[in-house]
């Protein structure tokens, strides 16, 4: 990437573009524990990618369409749903996050998952999550 460079040697538009990744993410994760599916939607581009972790395989949606009917059966399906982050880091347009998942089961019991997410952001908004769970 072209960039000045600044006195400590960093190049100040790959700072910037980080930046913005951090806080593209930032506002999506915050939506999505809202369970506000329009806000989420919101913070995504119209040809979203999201690769979830459903069995066996995951499953793959394109475009905000096949994106937000996907989002509004997950909360459906698990309304008390949150993931916490426990590990977070981001380089230009891309981000990885470390995070756990935690649910209340059909029994009233709370469970918890370990995942990793990575995006891709453009132009302020997600345009890829892929998601990741520990075997």
């Amino acid at each position: 990437m072209s960039g000045t460079t600044n006195g400590a040697g960093d190049r100040t538009d790959d700072l910037a573009i980080t930046a913005a990744t951090i806080a593209a993410v930032d506002a999506f994760n915050e939506a999505f524990n809202r369970h506000d599916v329009d806000a989420v939607m919101a913070h995504m581009t119209d040809d979203a990618v999201f690769e979830s972790t459903s069995p066996p395989a995951g499953e793959r949606h394109e475009g905000a369409a096949a994106v937000r009917a996907a989002w509004e059966a997950f909360f459906a399906a698990s309304p008390n749903a949150r993931f916490d982050a426990e590990d977070f880091f981001a380089t230009g347009d891309r981000c990885v996050i470390r995070w756990i998942y935690t649910w209340t089961d059909d029994d009233g019991h709370e469970q918890q998952l370990h995942g990793v997410d990575v995006l891709r952001v453009r132009e302020g908004k997600v345009a890829e999550k892929l998601a990741y769970v520990k075997g």
